[in-house]
């Protein structure tokens, strides 16, 4: 079918062409020619490739947050052997000093029922973790607390002479420093 030319008006444009203005003239063209045909596949594996980014990153976070529970965690059961400890000590050292008052006194059965208590509770604090300090040897101001230091025949400068109270250790943690007294 050909057209007339009084069919065309003076812009140029064909009257039956239907077209209206910022819509693609022809399929998948811009008339303004700035942007380019995007191809559906194109675009598909665009979204495809964003989305697993997405849940790379998400999968990555939870990662870390599972792993930052995990310490928090650890931390929480540590600071509560640790609490537990600190309040037992005391309990320990009462009756140790009852066991010497009751040796003192020849009262054999006394002793033989707080030596009992404090086996049973000695044992239930090192299955938690305790550990008593070393106390032979040189003065070691990480885990030893001089209270006093006096001269001594024979004893090695800076070694330790007496312990006044035992100092423990809950894993690589000092509890309670030793405390002792110290050849100068």
């Amino acid at each position: 079918m050909t057209r007339e030319p009084s069919q065309i008006d003076e812009l140029g444009s064909d009257p039956t062409d239907l077209t209206l203005e910022g819509e693609p003239t022809e399929a998948g063209s811009d008339p303004t020619g700035l942007t380019p045909e995007i191809d559906p596949l194109v675009q598909l594996a665009a979204e495809r490739d964003e989305y697993l980014a997405d849940l790379q990153r998400l999968a990555a976070e939870f990662e870390n947050y599972r792993k930052r529970a995990a310490r928090d965690q650890e931390r929480l059961v540590a600071h509560a052997h640790e609490r537990l400890v600190r309040e037992l000590l005391p309990v320990l050292d009462d009756l140790e000093r009852a066991l010497e008052a009751a040796e003192r006194h020849e009262e054999a059965a006394l002793v033989e029922g707080v030596k009992l208590v404090e086996q049973s509770l000695r044992k239930a604090l090192v299955k938690e973790g305790l550990v008593e300090i070393e106390t032979d040897g040189p003065f070691d101001p990480h885990v030893h607390e001089a209270l006093l230091s006096q001269s001594q025949e024979g004893a090695e400068s800076g070694s330790v002479l007496e312990v006044v109270q035992r100092g423990y250790r809950l894993g690589d943690k000092v509890v309670r420093p030793a405390r002792v007294i110290v050849a100068e």
